[in-house]
């Protein structure tokens, strides 16, 4: 489908080509806003609720877009195009994808059967898998054509199996998998989607490293056909626990894609790397489907993501050896359920749904949570029943726009990361003195109104630390930051004397920052490299020399008039990219020609 996707594009024969998956679970409204996005006008669909009023303005949004061809991919059931507001194609084109004929029968249209893949076309779909020392090797091409027959021409399996294959040229393992996929397939009893399912717990099985197969089962937490950022995801497993303590957060992080490049390689998660907020996965939703199975089981999940509840599941279906409940991406505005049945839940999943109230008892009967994220939800205060949550690791409220109240962190003293980011806290929670394990602290908050003296350096194993750069009163002391030996990330402003402080004592003590964003002064301007300094608009300042960083690679100066001289030679910016200087009247030299000269020769 993807190849038709992008012929029909290249080709433009027609105006629009509409691309849009039908999950499983599909509500009408999920698919609508889907459609609605794709032609760039979801804001129109957001301001109605009325299922009939939305299906009406769907259609006429349709009728406007020109002849284009809408693709709705992998429906699993019966529905109504009138319902979703898809009018009659008149010149344009709809194509269905499904694996379910009666699906349709049912719309009726004209249907074409994808029939499984020929011998030799599922030959070199395997090959084109497995490896190029496989494909070179004569001795195992015998053994390979049984493996490839065994896939019955599924490309799904064919992938999945030969990723589990890459690279494995010992021929006893080659056997070995060729009897076991046999017994496998032999008792499963339903149709192809049963035979993908069993071939993708194959791959699973397959996996050494039981970490790894954590890091997978992982990603049945997001809603089906969820495009995952791939950074979000690591940072998800370092919380987790499924990456080991290393010396730096830095080497988790490249631990953590070695990890995904596994899984990619095994075909259990899809690579997207066209998008622009970075390199993204994707699961399959027949792999996801099996992935579901075993969190089921062993660990058990609770997974009810993207399913437009408006409530949290009833007490009944909180079984007691759940250890991971996500609810994310749901409409839940309130949480008055006073306890639940979960003294085994290990992290509860509640971020973008709507809620502004959770009832004071909540969260007294969850002995062993560990990460509990709100994000983005509209809580304007936690309950003060937070508190008794002392095996927390970790505390996500990012984006809880409204939320102004924090209860005493004081009792959790195991949390390694806080994420308070574009709240609207005034003040920094009480007790955060006494939370010496922080790791990840995220304070970029504009309301925020100081950093109390002495915090910071009592945080001494901090990796990563943000304050909000637009925020003049969290202006920072160098001082202050001196004992954060382990800083590896980091975002904060400083006037300009603090700042030269702060960067002669990094280059003293040899710190390498592996990214930062400093700013002085009240311009913004965004960061688009790792290491970038911003300075704009600086008040009272009479063009002292400023200290760059050494490894610097973006630097910003804006609206200085009294700068004359940026540095007196270049040998701060041998990494630099990037060199910006806006509405600077007085400069009279930036760098020296003669010292790029003698630095190239």
């Amino acid at each position: 489908m993807k190849h038709i996707h992008n012929d029909l594009l290249e080709q433009q024969w027609f105006e629009r080509v509409i691309w849009v998956t039908i999950s499983k679970e599909f509500t009408v409204m999920k698919v609508q806003d889907n459609i609605a996005s794709a032609l760039g006008l979801k804001e129109f669909l957001d301001k109605e609720g009325d299922k009939l009023r939305r299906a009406a303005i769907l259609s006429e949004m349709l009728k406007k877009a020109g002849m284009h061809v809408l693709i709705l991919d992998d429906e699993w059931d019966k529905v109504s195009l009138e319902e979703f507001g898809i009018p009659e194609p008149r010149g344009s084109k709809l194509v269905l994808t499904t694996r379910l004929e009666h699906v349709c029968k049912y719309i009726d249209c004209t249907v074409i059967k994808v029939k499984p893949l020929p011998e030799e076309q599922a030959l070199t779909l395997f090959l084109s898998k497995v490896g190029p020392n496989i494909v070179q090797n004569q001795n195992l091409m015998p053994i390979l054509r049984l493996v490839v027959n065994e896939c019955a021409g599924l490309p799904l399996t064919i992938v999945v199996v030969a990723g589990t294959l890459k690279g494995e040229e010992d021929p006893l393992i080659w056997k070995n998998v060729l009897r076991e996929l046999k017994e496998r397939i032999e008792k499963v009893e339903g149709g192809e989607t049963d035979k993908v399912i069993e071939c993708s717990k194959f791959s699973f099985d397959h996996l050494k490293d039981k970490k790894v197969k954590y890091c997978f089962l992982y990603c049945t937490v997001y809603p089906e056909d969820f495009e995952i950022e791939k950074n979000e995801l690591i940072e998800c497993w370092i919380e987790e626990g499924f990456i080991d303590d290393m010396g730096t957060r830095q080497e988790m992080k490249d631990k953590g894609h070695v990890i995904l490049k596994k899984l990619e390689a095994n075909c259990l998660l899809e690579n997207i790397t066209d998008r622009v907020d970075g390199p993204e996965v994707k699961m399959h939703d027949a792999v996801r489907e099996m992935a579901l199975l075993i969190t089921r089981m062993n660990p058990r999940y609770m997974v009810k993501a993207g399913l437009q509840l408006e409530e949290l599941p009833k007490k009944e279906k909180w079984s007691p050896d759940i250890e991971k409940a996500s609810l994310m991406c749901n409409y839940i505005s309130e949480i008055s359920r006073d306890v639940l049945p979960t003294k085994c839940l290990r992290t509860l999943l509640l971020q973008e749904n709507p809620i502004k109230k959770i009832s004071n008892s909540f969260f007294t009967n969850m002995p062993c949570l560990s990460v509990l994220n709100l994000s983005f939800t509209e809580i304007e205060s936690l309950p003060n029943s937070i508190s008794e949550l002392k095996n927390l690791t970790t505390l996500l409220l990012c984006g809880c726009r409204e939320l102004r109240d924090l209860p005493c962190l004081s009792m959790l003293q195991e949390l390694k990361k806080l994420d308070l980011s574009r709240t609207k806290i005034e003040e920094v929670p009480e007790g955060m003195d006494i939370l010496i394990k922080l790791r990840y602290l995220d304070l970029r908050v504009r309301t925020l109104k100081e950093i109390p003296a002495g915090l910071l350096p009592k945080l001494v194993h901090l990796q990563h630390l943000s304050f909000e750069v637009d925020n003049e009163k969290t202006s920072l002391k160098a001082e202050e930051m001196e004992p954060l030996k382990k800083l590896e990330c980091f975002t904060g402003r400083f006037d300009i004397n603090e700042l030269n402080k702060f960067i002669s004592s990094t280059q003293q003590s040899k710190k390498n920052l592996i990214k930062y964003k400093l700013q002085v002064g009240t311009s913004f301007m965004p960061a688009r490299r790792d290491k970038t300094v911003t300075i704009g608009r600086v008040q009272n300042w009479e063009g002292e020399l400023i200290m760059h960083p050494i490894e610097i690679q973006q630097l910003n100066i804006v609206e200085c008039d009294y700068l004359r001289s940026l540095v007196d030679d270049n040998s701060s910016f041998k990494n630099a990219i990037e060199l910006r200087i806006y509405d600077c009247k007085g400069i009279e030299c930036v760098v020296s020609l003669s010292s790029f000269a003698s630095s190239s020769a």
